[in-house]
This record gives C-alpha cells, sequence and structure tokens, in this order.
C-alpha cells in the first residue's frame, strides 16, 4: 500500500471519531479535550486516569463512552474496604464434587471504570496491577486472559484524602495519560442547568462502533508514520525530564525523578492515535506538544522544593517544552 492509498484508508476508517464525539455531546457539555483523550486511550490500547474535584461529570464521561462501543463495561467503585476477590473473581468450592471451580469478577470485560481508584488498599491495587500491565488475571494456580479490547479507566478526587491510598509510582506508570478535569465555564454551566436539572432519567448514547472496528483501527494506528527528527524530539523531551539541567539549570533541584521509557513508548503511540482521529496518516510536532503535558504529568515526581514553593508538574513541562528544540 502507497502512502496515498494509506493516507485515504486512514481517512476513512477515522470517520466514526467524529460520530461518537457528537454522540457523546449530546450528554456531556464541553470537555472537548477529555473526549478527544479517551478516544485516544481507546485507539492506543491505554489506561487514563482522570483527575478532579466531584461533579465534573469524569463517571459521565466514560459512561457515555461505554455507551457508544458494542463491548462490554463494568463499574467498580473503590472503597476501603474492597478485595482483590471482590475484583478479580475467586474460587468456589463445590461439595457434590469436591473441587473448586473459578468465578470470574467484574475485572473481566472490555472497559473498567474504576471509579474513586485511590480509595482501594494497597493489594486490590497490586491485583489490578496485574491486569493493567498484563492483560491477565491469577486465580488460584492459573492465569486467565482479559478480553480484548481491556481497558481502565480510572477517577480519582484530588481534595478529599481521607480514607484515600496514594497510587504507587509503578502503577501510575501504567496508565497512557494522566487528565485534569477542570470546572466548566459560565456559558457551559447554563446549559448543564437547562439540561441536567431535572428529575428525569439522563439521555444516554447510542452505539458508534464496535470491539472489532477499534481492533481494525488499532492496527492502522500502528503504522502511522512518525518521522526521525519527532522520534529523536519525543526522546529529547524525556531525557531532559531526567537531566533538566542541561536544558534549564533552574529545573534541576525541583525534579526528584523523570519519567520512564514508558513515557517514550506511550507519547509516540498516543501521538499515533491522535494523528488518526484527525484523519492524518502522519505524526507533526504540534501532536507531540499537546499530549506531552497529559503522558509526563504523573510520571515526573517532584522535590521537596518543588512542593514548598507550590510548583507544580503542569508547569515543569511547559519549562521543559519551551527549551528542548522542536524539529
Amino acid at each position: 500500500m502507497n502512502h496515498e492509498e494509506f493516507a485515504e484508508l486512514v481517512l476513512q476508517q477515522s470517520s466514526w471519531t467524529k460520530s461518537l464525539k457528537t454522540e457523546m455531546a449530546n450528554v456531556l457539555v464541553g470537555q472537548d479535550q477529555l473526549v478527544d483523550q479517551l478516544i485516544i486511550g481507546l485507539l492506543s490500547g491505554g489506561h487514563i486516569i482522570l483527575e478532579g474535584v466531584p461533579g465534573l461529570a469524569k463517571t459521565l464521561a466514560i459512561n457515555s463512552l461505554a455507551g457508544c462501543l458494542d463491548t462490554g463495561f463494568s463499574r467498580i467503585q473503590f472503597t476501603p474496604d474492597l478485595l482483590p476477590a471482590d475484583l478479580l473473581g475467586t474460587l468456589i468450592y463445590n461439595p457434590q464434587e469436591m473441587t473448586f471451580s473459578p468465578k470470574l469478577g467484574p475485572i473481566f470485560s472490555n472497559l473498567i471504570l474504576a471509579d474513586e481508584i485511590n480509595r482501594a488498599p494497597a493489594k486490590v491495587q497490586s491485583a489490578l496491577l496485574e491486569a493493567m500491565q498484563e492483560k491477565q488475571v491469577t486465580i488460584g494456580d492459573t492465569s486467565y486472559p482479559l478480553p480484548n479490547p481491556f481497558l481502565v479507566l480510572a477517577t480519582q478526587n484530588p481534595i478529599d484524602q481521607e480514607g484515600t491510598y496514594q497510587l504507587p509510582e509503578a502503577q501510575l506508570d501504567r496508565f497512557l495519560l494522566k487528565v485534569n478535569v477542570d470546572y466548566p465555564t459560565k456559558e457551559q454551566e447554563l446549559i448543564i442547568l437547562d439540561r441536567m436539572a431535572t428529575s428525569e432519567k439522563i439521555k444516554t448514547t447510542n452505539k458508534v462502533i464496535s470491539a472489532e472496528k477499534v481492533a481494525e483501527c488499532r492496527s492502522t494506528v500502528n503504522n502511522i508514520y512518525i518521522d526521525a527528527a519527532i522520534k529523536e524530539y519525543i526522546v529529547d523531551l524525556v531525557q531532559t525530564t531526567r537531566n533538566p539541567e542541561k536544558a534549564d539549570p533552574s529545573l534541576a533541584p525541583l525534579i526528584r525523578s523523570g519519567a520512564s521509557p514508558r513515557a517514550t513508548i506511550n507519547l509516540a503511540l498516543a501521538a499515533k492515535a491522535k494523528a488518526f482521529m484527525e484523519g492524518r496518516s502522519f505524526v507533526t510536532p504540534q501532536d507531540i506538544k499537546d499530549l506531552a503535558t497529559d503522558i509526563f504529568r504523573h510520571r515526573i515526581l517532584l522535590s521537596y522544593e518543588a512542593e514548598a514553593e507550590n510548583v507544580t508538574p503542569d508547569e515543569i513541562i511547559q519549562r521543559i517544552l519551551k527549551r528542548v528544540i522542536v524539529p
């Protein structure tokens, strides 16, 4: 397939993304960037964590996305008393046959809404880690593969820290993107008031795409072209998070630990998905710049000095983007 034919294929296959955005807009008000990031996660097979105060439609956004997909969906409300078996399943004893048989848990679905993920204790987070990374679950002596596609969309509240557990860095690194969900504008909130201030059931989304179509599109996304200069730009950005003094000496005291190689891989994957979503067969430097903040936000660990000065990861990422030369 030559370049022109592939470009036409991308244009044809990506048309459903516009339909999905339109369908979600019937339920969600604003949050365009959030919808884009959810589609990017879907196309690249990457898990996403949404952070924001309660009431900003994080759960509604994921429910709306699930309604657009002809796939399995499970919502799991994370609480401090949740056990790994509540998530993964367990072995049930049959006294007649004197055997154990597996009862699979809610994790065995295509789309998982992990609501308030930071309220679950360490054992549950450890169990979820295997599912997210290996796409399998071990119950007893047997490993069971998870469905394809498999996507964890998690939410967490950054304000109420009572009864919460900070996610370990190893688990945070497994998330493709960390998206900060902000308050709506005045105009958007007036629309929300008109649409939602009712006791009637909130409108739901309709099916737009199947799991088979998503898998087909993922195959095309993998073949989106990234120029060698853009690959070098990605690596330069990641390297700068680890050795910030080379780009800006004032950043060195603010960063305790930089991004892992997963950031390099995920930035390239997400950029390919963004290009596909926009109907392009190639990645541009602007794709990288647009996604860098959500890719790096949860992977850069701040020093005590940065926390004392109230410096955020987003501010550090913006300073890095200004220092690293764009191809």
